[in-house]
Order: C-alpha cells, then structure tokens, then sequence
C-alpha cells in the first residue's frame, strides 16, 4: 500500500484540544475558537495532521458541554458560527484538519426537543427520549445505575414517569430506537460537513442502544467498593448492544456522502468487542477508539501483549489507532513519570496506526491537585473522594511562564500546574533538549518514513523492561527499542542487521551514530534506528 493509497486520517497524527483550556482570547478566564486560530502555528509547527475539539456547542454546561442544549450553533463562551467558520478556513490553509465532537447519546434537559418531550405524555417528542412506568412498588423501573452515581433514572411528578440518563440527571439520553431521532442526528452532521468539519469524534458511542426489554443488569461479581458505584453492575443491558451496530452504520454512510472524511468512536470495551465497532465489512466506524494504554501497566512484557492482541484482532483491513491520555483520565506524564514521557511519546507515534495526542503532553503537562473549592467536574462532586475527578488534566495549557500562563489575563477556570515557568511552550520551543523539540523531531520522522506510517509491525523483544520492534515498509527497516524502566538494558542487535544509524534518541539530542552488535541503553532511554541490510 503506497502513501497514496492511504486516507489522511491513516497517516495524521489527531491532536485533542479542549477548548476551555487551550488559548483565551477575550479576557473571562475560558479558552474560545479565536484562541484557538491563534494557536495553530503551534500546532503546524508540532506537526500534527489534524485537530479534535471537545464540545462547543450550546449548553448550561452541567457537564461541560457534554450537555447540548443546541446541535447546530456555537456556545456563545467559545464564539460564533463565523468564528468557526473561520477556524476551518485558518486549519485548512496549514494543512490541518478539524474534527468535532459529536454527543449523539443525550442532549441537555433544557435542548428544546427534552422540554417539549417532558411536557406531556401526548407530546410529538415524548419517544423522542426513554420514558418508563414506575416499578410495582413506585421506584425506578429497572436498577440501571448512571456513571455518574445513583440511579439512571429521574422521575418527573407532572407526567407520572422516569426518565433515563446514562450520566447526570440533566442529560437524559436519547431513543435512538427512534427513526425520528436518527433523521434528526443524521441532519446534524450534515450541518456540519457542509461547513467543512472533516469528521467526527462520537461520544460513548457504544451506549446508544439500551435494551428494548428493560432488564436489570446483573451483578458485577467482580466490582471493586473503592472504585465508582455503577461498577457494581454489570452493563449488559444499557450499552454495547447488538443493534448499535445499525445505527453506527447509518451514521458512517451520512459521512461517507461526503468526501474524504472520517468517523471515530468513543468505545471503553476489551479489545476483543472494540474491534466489532469496524462492523460488518468495515461498515462501522473507521477507528474505534482504542485505549487499552490508558490502563496498561507500564511494562513491557505487559505491552507487548496487548499489541499483539490487539494486531491479531483486527478485522481484515482494520485500521489501528492509539490513544495515550485524553480529557477523562490522568495525564501521561502522572502516569508514567516524568522520566519515561519521551518513551511514552516513542511509543504511540511509531506503534502501527492514527495516534491521539492530547493536549500539553508535547511538553509534558501533568496532572494538576484542584484545591476542594475549585472542584468543577459534576463526576468529582457526585462521588467524591475515590479519584474519579478529571479537572486536572483539564488544566489551562501554559503558553509562557507569564501570568496565568499566556493562557488568559486573568484566573483562569481551572488552576494551572506550579511548574508553568518551566512547563510551557515559550520555555522549550528553542531548547533543542526539551520535550517539544524531541515531539517535533519525531513528528517530522514519522511524515518523511513511510514506514512509520505504513509499515508492517514485528516484535522483537519484550524482556525485563526492554520492549523493541521493528516498522518494515519495503528495504526500510525501522527498530525502535525502549527501555520502560531506571536500570540499564541491552538488545542484541547480530541477528537483525550489521549495524544501525540513530535517527531519534530520547536521553541525548545528537543523532546518526552508527550502533553496531549491541544496542545499550540507559534507564529510562529509547532510540529509533535505521537498519541496514542483515
């Protein structure tokens, strides 16, 4: 397969902004599209291929636009329909695509369409939304749970009955049984198309059909109590149901009407249902988000595995993709250490497939301690204290070790990190040893060497700490070895090639040394290598 052959959005790397949190142009403490049209040099000179916002469109921001009161407009917060407009065009021009968030799974309880369904039982819009009887003894219908802890269903006292919510009472979900609905959302992303947005990130995409039965959810035998309460259950009858894969391909040939433009899918599954998202001859969508990283232990036998897994799962030309960290889990740079953020950064964007990067973690944001008081997120408020808050990896991205980061001219919404003078763009954009420089040179490989794009993968070790393999497209042989921990490691290099040129190296910024017999690696280190002929 020749580069030529491949979509854009199997040779782009996606850079996840969110909006809030990026760039504030107009002085009230949150981040707007114009902050955003002023970013992009930073992103073109990154190297990124395109760019996902998270919602902006209009909401009473229960859940921080998670909650849409408004499919077809822009929060007046992030500005108008002629900011975006304007935001494509600015993109576009530097090669970048746009991507937006789609929340296809519940509207906000003050959407038109709810108001008008939670007017009467009579309404035209009542099916519109999932609508039960009280059980015999008066309490919810079944004993589905919200991820947002307590039960899934609300009860409105004016029509007798409850209704569902996945998440927070003011996000009742949609029926997506209803043909009706799907028109209504199918005409939503045309709106969007036609404006020129390239795709689209669909939210908990494997939630949108609930079963039709109304059957409890079994216990979850496994639950762990320090982890949040709807994990006691287990959700076999409110997500990842058979007939999703119907709707899932409706909405691809929507997209699909239009030129050159991608569906992906929000799926938190094992990977071995994840992949039935690529549907039936790849009807589905064409990446379904996979984030098996986002757990994984840090290990690289570990690692090693899960890839292998993954590869061997794939349906027949499935495309691969890889997140790293996002705006619902803890930044990357918590997780793994500060030490192993060039390995982590290694690892996704030389793996097979579209890597995810999310935003600040070219120059290695970390997780951010909110003071009790700050507490934003609806998640935190409702079950505190188990760690489930995503407010600190939601920070402000620090621009320079100015006030308030260069993010704003005053407080923010969200405290930024106490290393912003150090942590920011300004600081690293010239420093030919920080992490931005090191993103940029790998970035720039992975554009010029189509085996990184393209290229089969093969393992090669996954010994103590040491994880190597190799990208192969044609005589191009690619190694990449990272060492996931403090201690020295060694790979034998005799059977795979007579020497290596460095071209990336994680502990050192020179590159071309030529590494012949044994490949040595300090802790913490990682090196892609050309090989020559064995």
């Amino acid at each position: 397969m020749t580069m030529a052959e491949l979509a854009w959005w199997q040779t782009a790397v996606i850079y996840q902004i969110y909006p809030r949190s990026f760039q504030d142009s107009d002085g009230d403490g949150v981040g707007d599209l114009p902050g955003v049209i002023a970013r992009l040099p930073h992103l073109a000179e990154l190297g990124v291929g395109a760019i996902w916002l998270s919602p902006i469109y209009p909401s009473p921001m229960a859940d921080f636009g998670y909650d849409v009161s408004d499919y077809t407009d822009i929060h007046p917060l992030f500005g108008t329909l002629d900011d975006f407009d304007a935001l494509i065009a600015a993109a576009h021009a530097r090669g970048l695509r746009v991507l937006l968030d789609f929340v296809p799974n519940h509207s906000s309880d003050r959407h038109p369409w709810f108001e008008d369904s939670r007017s009467s039982r009579d309404s035209a819009k009542r099916d519109w939304y999932i609508w039960r009887d009280p059980a015999p003894d008066g309490g919810p219908p079944t004993n589905w749970l919200s991820e947002f802890g307590g039960s899934a269903w609300t009860f409105e006292p004016g029509s007798g009955q409850y209704y569902y919510h996945a998440f927070l009472d003011a996000q009742p979900d949609l029926n997506w049984r209803n043909p009706a609905v799907r028109a209504a959302m199918a005409d939503v992303l045309r709106f969007w198309l036609r404006r020129g947005v390239d795709g689209f990130r669909v939210d908990v995409i494997w939630h949108l059909i609930k079963d039709d039965l109304f059957r409890d959810n079994p216990p979850n035998p496994a639950a762990d109590p320090a982890r949040p309460p709807h994990e006691r259950l287990v959700p076999l009858y409110t997500a990842d149901r058979p007939e999703v894969h119907e709707v899932i391909a409706e909405l691809r040939r929507v997209v699909d009407a239009f030129e050159d433009r991608v569906l992906i899918g929000e799926i938190y599954l094992p990977l071995e249902r994840l992949v039935t998202y690529y549907g039936p001859d790849l009807s589905g969508v064409h990446l379904p988000f996979n984030f098996a990283l986002l757990s994984a232990p840090w290990n690289a036998q570990r690692i090693a595995a899960l890839v292998e897994d993954y590869e061997a799962m794939l349906p027949a030309g499935g495309w691969p993709n890889w997140v790293l960290g996002n705006h619902d889990k803890p930044r990357v740079a918590s997780r793994v250490g500060p030490d192993q953020t060039r390995i982590a950064a290694l690892l996704l964007l030389t793996l097979r497939g579209t890597p995810t990067i999310y935003y600040g973690e070219e120059i290695g944001m970390r997780e951010v301690a909110i003071p009790p008081d700050r507490v934003r997120d609806p998640f935190e408020k409702n079950v505190p204290g188990i760690g489930v808050g995503r407010d600190g990896c939601r920070t402000p991205m620090p621009w320079s070790g100015e006030p308030f980061g260069g993010f704003s001219t005053v407080e923010p919404w969200l405290p930024l990190g106490p290393d912003v003078a150090s942590c920011n763009v300004a600081a690293q954009r010239h420093d030919h040893a920080s992490l931005l420089s090191f993103y940029r040179r790998l970035l720039a490989l992975r554009r010029a060497r189509p085996a990184l794009s393209r290229g089969a993968y093969r393992l090669v070790a996954a010994d103590g700490d040491l994880l190597a393999y190799l990208r192969l497209d044609g005589d191009e042989r690619l190694l990449v070895a990272l060492n996931l921990g403090p201690e020295p490691a060694r790979l034998d290099l005799t059977a795979l090639a007579a020497e290596g040129r460095v071209l990336l190296r994680t502990l050192s910024t020179p590159h071309g040394d030529t590494v012949r017999g044994v490949l040595e690696l300090a802790g913490n280190d990682g090196a892609l290598i050309e090989l020559s002929a064995a």
